[in-house]
């Protein structure tokens, strides 16, 4: 038997009740019950307009970079050429080149914004490597801090945000909006 008393946790209930514990994430019931896209999220069209609900951060010639969706951290962002390909190999120079620019950029950026004492940087090709989407190559950006992982991925199987993912994009949009001035005027001399 438990020795806290099962009603003061909930206020109501019986003792297995109280023993368990929920977390609230109620914007997951939009993706739950809403209609699955069949595009890429990589190759949707990064109009102005729309960027924010899209999480795109920002747009080279040849690259994006926007917010995971559902991100493994604060701060987790992709970074994919426009060309949709899962084929490391095939892209040419200036699109690898502009996507290596954008991966050097971001981290800088990330830590500037957000002050991460580490990162975790990869890129998974193909589904048994781990890519979520192996269709369309991209690269993650991950903030990491001393003490972000904890119990609840180990035992539960739950990570835990504290942060919202439109928060995060408000956070991270002036840096990026900022690059985009230097990035422009860099391809604009080339």
């Amino acid at each position: 038997m438990s020795t806290r008393d099962p009603n003061a946790a909930l206020g109501t209930g019986s003792e297995a009740e109280s023993d368990r514990t929920v977390l609230w994430a109620p914007w997951r019931m939009q993706y739950i019950e809403g209609e699955k896209a069949h595009d890429c999220v990589f190759c949707i069209s990064p109009e102005t307009a729309m960027r924010r609900e899209r999480l795109i951060l920002h747009c080279t010639p040849h690259s994006r970079v926007m917010l995971n969706k559902y991100p493994y951290n604060n701060g987790h962002l992709m970074i994919a050429p426009h060309r949709h390909t899962a084929n490391l190999a095939e892209l040419p120079d200036v699109e690898f080149t502009d996507l290596m620019d954008m991966l050097r950029r971001t981290v800088a950026l990330l830590q500037e914004a957000m002050h991460p004492q580490g990162m975790n940087v990869g890129l998974n090709l193909g589904t048994p490597a781990g890519a979520g989407i192996a269709d369309h190559l991209h690269w993650h950006v991950v903030p990491r801090w001393i003490g972000d992982t904890n119990f609840m991925p180990v035992v539960g199987s739950v990570h835990v945000m504290p942060q919202h993912l439109l928060d995060s994009y408000d956070l991270l949009h002036p840096y990026f909006t900022a690059v985009s001035l230097t990035t422009t005027d860099m391809y604009n001399q080339k």
